[in-house]
């Protein structure tokens, strides 16, 4: 594996809010929101014609919107016509891939400076064709057909890893509950609530209605009651991720103008891509996704970093047994060992390695096609120091990850950042 051939970094990042946003927020709109948040994100500010190409992730414009070639659409919007405009796609990994081949481009010298976008909108269509569309980034030969959704695809590996290492429902819930407090300190967050705050409000509505009060005692007898329904098993309501309209932006440029921006850069220390089989009965581990262990490999082998060195990462939660394999595929613990550490509070915002500040797919939300870049904002917010609310971490960050899995985890990039 190869290094870049000079160093890159990331000037600006920001990104829209996320929600259940249309009709008032379409991709245009949503792509607007980001490209305004970064722009005041950059030090020294940035303007159309200091950007020379823009490359767009997105998963599927063309099924939730009927709007394909969504590059130039992007670039016009924000003044970057005639300058290249290309869509990336890659399922839920559409915008980390993007900004991977920005980064490279910019490390060959063909472009100094490239504005990244990932963007979907997708309440367009009701959830049930959401599903639908999504289900067409699995295989559509043998699992699309069976009615193997990712939810299902997901209980599987979830299954798979409670029979190997005696993972339970309780551990998953943790990471849920962990995500969702984290989504109340970010104001660009579609559930802004903590699971706690949603046991409150539904007592007080069936308190309202006249109806019995349950004998909740935490969070987790709400987690197992029928308020929180079974949707694959193991995998409840609030194990999956949202259905959400959103973009994020994120400004790529070439260390020797970089300085121009701001003189805090954030430099890409490494990046990583892997693959594996579209279906996961081809798959020899369903407790794991090969292609995060080859993205991290490249990832580190590349920054000349470890496991150990990385201090806060986000990673790809659309379901909250993703976010609890990636701990283990990632290296950050041995196999089976992760939820003990979430157990301990080691991945709490307040723990040894803050996971998902940001709220994760789980409570931010999860426009598929921008989530990697949206990702990266969070990254660029914490390393400044200027991540809203009380987020921020209590240490200087050095070094951090993103993590951003397509589909089943058939696809999967991993970046290293660091100042």
């Amino acid at each position: 594996m190869g290094n870049l051939s000079k160093r890159v970094a990331i000037v600006g990042a920001g990104m829209s809010q996320f929600g259940r946003l249309y009709p008032l927020k379409r991709n245009p709109d949503l792509w607007v929101d980001a490209w305004v948040d970064a722009v005041k994100s950059v030090d020294n500010g940035i303007e159309p014609k200091d950007v020379d190409a823009c490359y767009v992730g997105n998963y599927s414009s063309d099924l939730f919107n009927h709007q394909g070639h969504l590059g130039p659409q992007m670039a016009n919007l924000v003044g970057l016509t005639p300058k290249p405009a290309s869509r990336f796609e890659g399922a839920c990994a559409s915008s980390g891939i993007a900004l991977r081949q920005a980064v490279i481009a910019v490390a060959s010298g063909i472009h100094d400076v490239i504005a990244v976008a990932g963007v979907e909108c997708m309440n367009e269509l009701p959830t049930s064709l959401v599903t639908d569309a999504l289900a067409t980034a699995s295989d559509t030969l043998f699992e699309y057909p069976a009615g193997a959704t990712f939810p299902g695809l997901y209980a599987t590996v979830a299954t798979a890893h409670f029979h190997k290492y005696g993972t339970t429902s309780e551990d998953l819930m943790r990471i849920g509950i962990k995500n969702h407090e984290n989504g109340v300190e970010n104001p660009f967050a579609q559930m802004q609530r903590s699971i706690t705050q949603l046991m409150q409000s539904k007592l007080k509505k069936l308190e309202q209605q006249g109806k019995e009060r349950p004998d909740w005692k935490d969070e987790f007898d709400y987690l197992k009651s029928a308020s929180n329904p079974m949707i694959a098993y193991p995998l409840r309501l609030f194990d999956c991720s949202l259905v959400t309209d959103g973009a994020a932006c994120v400004f790529v440029a070439a260390e020797e103008v970089a300085k121009k921006y701001t003189d805090t850069p954030i430099w890409i220390a490494g990046t990583g891509q892997g693959s594996a089989a579209l279906s996961i009965h081809d798959r020899d581990d369903l407790t794991g996704f090969i292609a995060t262990r080859e993205a991290a490999r490249q990832a580190y082998e590349m920054s000349g970093y470890g496991p150990k060195d990385i201090q806060i990462a986000e990673l790809h939660d659309c379901f909250t047994i993703a976010e609890l394999v990636a701990l283990e595929d990632l290296g950050f613990y041995e196999k089976g060992k992760a939820a003990q550490a979430v157990k301990e509070g080691e991945t709490k915002r307040d723990g040894a390695r803050p996971i998902n500040t940001s709220g994760g797919l789980k409570s931010k939300g999860h426009p598929v096609g921008a989530t990697g870049a949206a990702q990266a904002v969070e990254i660029f917010k914490q390393m400044r120091g200027r991540a809203e609310r009380n987020r921020q971490v209590k240490f200087d960050v050095e070094r951090a990850l993103t993590h951003n899995l397509g589909g089943s985890g058939a696809t999967c990039v991993v970046t290293i950042y660091e100042k």
